[in-house]
């Protein structure tokens, strides 16, 4: 399968795994192995990210897998560029998931402190992967400003309803010019492959693999699954017809 690029890096694989709600660190470690994904999220709130030993971190195959902090929790757009900063001045990384989300019962993104964290952050020299509502409009503002990606939203977080905003991340999805990652939301492994049949470039994935009875069974279900919605969409799709369109001849029977 051909490599995604983001930013300055080369990914072999389009899933994306969180870190929270695990049961154990090793449950977590063992369901981002069998996942095979190279990026990895992590909440800066949840986790010392200037020691390596920290024990969530250390879970981590730092030589496979790129380390993306999130600015989870932030309210408004001032502290997540604040988180942003702190994380880079204490480990030396400047890749972030920009997370602005003030409702504390939807979680959903404020697209407006995002963006103007956003255009913050791209100034201060971050590689920035902003989560969004699926809004094209906003997903477009993000990548004039310089985002690496746009990350829509596919449902709730966490509430594994699947692409209930399909319409919009196709909307998206067309007109982008960076990397469209859907982010939240996907519950099932069919989910990740319907995103990915559509022409999303990634997907990420958290609390459908890390909630499930066998984690890492569910996170290698998520690989097929994510390897084979890209397959079946650089295969290009068959169109779709109204009416019966017989596979085999309809002439030549005896009665002809």
């Amino acid at each position: 399968m051909e490599k995604l690029k983001i930013a300055d890096k080369e990914f072999t694989s389009r899933l994306f795994i969180g870190t929270g709600k695990y049961s154990s660190n090793a449950d977590m470690a063992k369901a981002i192995d069998a996942s095979g994904s190279e990026m990895v999220t992590v909440a800066l709130r949840r986790v010392d990210i200037r020691n390596e030993n920290d024990d969530m971190l250390a879970a981590v195959d730092r030589d496979r897998c790129v380390l993306l902090p999130n600015t989870s929790g932030a309210r408004d757009g001032e502290e997540a560029v604040r988180l942003a900063r702190l994380t880079r001045a204490a480990s030396g990384i400047n890749w972030v998931k920009l997370e602005v989300t003030p409702d504390p019962y939807y979680l959903l993104p404020d697209g407006g402190e995002t963006l103007k964290a956003a255009e913050t952050l791209v100034n201060d020299g971050f590689v920035v992967l902003p989560y969004i509502n699926a809004d094209p409009i906003l997903a477009k503002k993000l990548q004039d400003v310089g985002t690496a990606t746009v990350m829509p939203l596919a449902s709730p977080i966490g509430s594994n309803q699947g692409l209930t905003t399909r319409a919009a991340i196709e909307i998206i999805i067309e007109q982008a010019t960076v990397p469209v990652v859907v982010d939240a939301g996907l519950g099932l492994p069919s989910h990740a492959a319907e995103a990915m049949e559509m022409g999303a470039d990634a997907v990420l994935v958290n609390t459908a693999i890390a909630t499930a009875g066998d984690p890492a069974a569910m996170a290698e279900a998520f690989k097929l699954a994510t390897e084979a919605g890209r397959t079946a969409y650089l295969a290009g799709k068959a169109a779709i017809s109204k009416t019966a369109n017989a596979s085999s001849p309809l002439t030549g029977f005896l009665r002809d």
